[in-house]
């Protein structure tokens, strides 16, 4: 049984057994550990939502609360002394009810449009201090009868609408009179600027904070939560200062009766500590994770020990059947030719000239193949050295080619070149002809008889560019890179016939990245595959190239 199929030893696998039967008992305990942490966290953020959900219900009821004291009553009972909601009085003005008030019910006063005085029974609708535009007009006349049967407080003896009206935001505070028979007769209120409002929103903080202080330990409103206040419409009327993430918000309204604003608070999230006994849970159990993380990682690199020694084996001995295959068969035939020839069997000075032949094409091979093997061994002990001097490359592509047309020939390939004249690049010559043998050995070897492969030379973007064409299947495109390292072949090319060392591709990128270059590979014009090195050009030569295309071929099917 070769190293290559030879199954892992049953100790490894053992090894690698317990080490993963540990790393499941690790993750079982840290799994119950975590889980115990989640439903505590859990729980926590539940009553932390839940102390949102109370800020914003006693935000809500504050800004109400300062709303109906500060703002609404007070124009009411105003509204009710100058006896303007009596048909036929003189409807004061905003202005004129502001007098002899406090200075927040002044101030709310002082802003508002118009007062305005509208009969349920004829619709009619009187106004003073300012005019309503036709859109706010219709809107009361539509909206008021509606309010009044469905929001208004007998009791309370006041009700407000706060919206967004003809692209004004508006708000309506109103108290009703009675008709004679003791129903809803007219309707008397202000129309407010909800501009006049932010001081109620951080009014009575002290007081009423938004928490109960006990929950708190006496943090203030502002280091406690954000608030945004907006009317019916969604129209934003107020936004604190300060805005925290909601991580742990909570929506509420201000009473319908007392223009049913939308309210939205969010807690800071370090206040955490203070809302929560003992703070946000925390995983008591690090020891077991860091006992996981200690665990997966000496398992991981354990494994990768394990595949590493099997991979390293697995390629170890494809290496040295692919390089013994690749001896074996020139060194197969320069013996039975060499034998024909010491025991005089050829006919002929045609055979004797074949013989010869083959027997200078195998040694070639057998030379190519050393010299990669020598390459090779260097770079593994980072002993190569380059010797680059400016040289054309035309020649010496065409001198490649030429020494590679022989080993073309016998397998019944064309190779052409199509190479810029007057193209100069500092390159170490013996380097740059092992990696053009080296592509050119790969496109024989995995294209199909009788194709013709492509040497060709051109100037892109101040550098040269050599590729190589072949007619073969291509390479795909998820093993474009992964073809350029050590021992690495196309899946499709393992069973084959094709034999390979698979140190080719690697050692032609090694000697290109030692050139200060780069080599990849793409799809062929066409059909086929294209591999690519480019080359910084020389300086002078950069700026004076203009040289014409050459084109021939440097051998021809056998």
């Amino acid at each position: 049984m070769s190293a290559s199929s030879r199954p892992p030893r049953p100790r490894a696998l053992f090894v690698a057994a317990l080490l993963l039967l540990t790393l499941v008992l690790a993750g079982v305990l840290a799994l119950q550990a975590h889980r115990t942490f989640l439903d505590h966290r859990a729980t926590a953020e539940r009553v932390l939502r839940d102390n949102a959900r109370l800020a914003a219900a006693r935000f809500a009821y504050r800004v109400g609360m300062e709303l109906y004291y500060t703002a609404f009553w007070p124009t009411v009972d105003a509204l009710s002394h100058a006896k303007a909601g009596v048909p036929g009085t003189l409807l004061p003005t905003p202005t004129a009810l502001a007098v002899g008030q406090d200075s927040a019910a002044a101030k709310f006063l002082k802003h508002a449009r118009y007062t305005f005085r509208y009969d349920l029974a004829t619709r009619r609708l009187e106004t003073a201090g300012g005019a309503p535009s036709a859109a706010a007009r219709a809107w009361l006349v539509d909206s008021l009868p509606r309010h009044v049967h469905t929001v208004y407080d007998t009791k309370e003896r006041l009700a407000a609408m706060v919206r967004s009206v003809d692209g004004m935001r508006r708000a309506i505070v109103y108290t009703v009179t009675k008709n004679r028979s003791g129903g809803a007769g007219t309707v008397v209120g202000v129309e407010g600027d909800p501009a006049a409002f932010p001081p109620v929103y951080t009014m009575g903080e002290e007081k009423f904070p938004l928490l109960p202080r006990p929950l708190t330990g006496g943090v203030i409103y502002d280091s406690l939560g954000s608030a945004i206040v907006t009317d019916m419409d969604g129209v934003e009327l107020y936004r604190s200062p300060v805005q925290y993430e909601p991580t742990f918000a909570a929506r509420d309204s201000v009473d319908a009766m007392l223009g049913g604003m939308a309210v939205h608070v969010a807690l800071r999230p370090d206040m955490a500590p203070k809302l929560i006994i003992g703070g946000m849970p925390r995983d008591q159990r690090p020891r077991l994770l860091i006992l996981l993380a200690l665990t997966a990682s000496l398992v991981a690199v354990a494994l990768q020990q394990l595949r590493r020694e099997y991979e390293l084996a697995r390629l170890r001995g494809d290496f040295v059947s692919g390089v013994s295959h690749e001896l074996r068969t020139p060194l197969a035939q320069i013996r039975m030719f060499s034998e024909t020839l010491l025991l005089g069997r050829v006919r002929s000075d045609e055979e004797r000239e074949r013989s010869l032949e083959i027997i200078d094409q195998e040694a070639r091979r057998l030379t190519h193949l050393v010299e990669n093997l020598l390459h090779f061994s260097r770079s593994e002990r980072r002993l190569t050295r380059l010797s680059p001097a400016p040289a054309p490359l035309a020649p010496l592509l065409i001198e490649a080619a030429e020494g590679f047309a022989p080993l073309a020939g016998a397998r019944g390939v064309r190779l052409r070149t199509d190479l810029t004249d007057g193209v100069v690049a500092p390159v170490d010559a013996d380097a740059l002809r092992q990696m053009l043998l080296n592509l050119l050995d790969n496109a024989v070897k995995y294209g199909p008889a009788g194709q013709t492969v492509t040497l060709g030379l051109t100037v892109d973007e101040g550098r040269a560019r050599i590729c190589v064409d072949d007619q073969g299947p291509g390479i795909p495109a998820a093993d474009r890179e992964r073809i350029w390292d050590q021992f690495w072949r196309l899946e499709r090319d393992r069973g084959s016939a094709v034999a390979g060392t698979g140190i080719g591709l690697s050692v032609v990128r090694e000697l290109v990245a030692l050139h200060g270059g780069r080599a990849w590979a793409e799809d062929a014009p066409g059909s086929g595959g294209r591999f690519v090195i480019e080359l910084p050009l020389e300086p002078q030569a950069h700026a004076a190239r203009g040289g014409g295309p050459l084109q021939a071929d440097a051998g021809a099917t056998a």
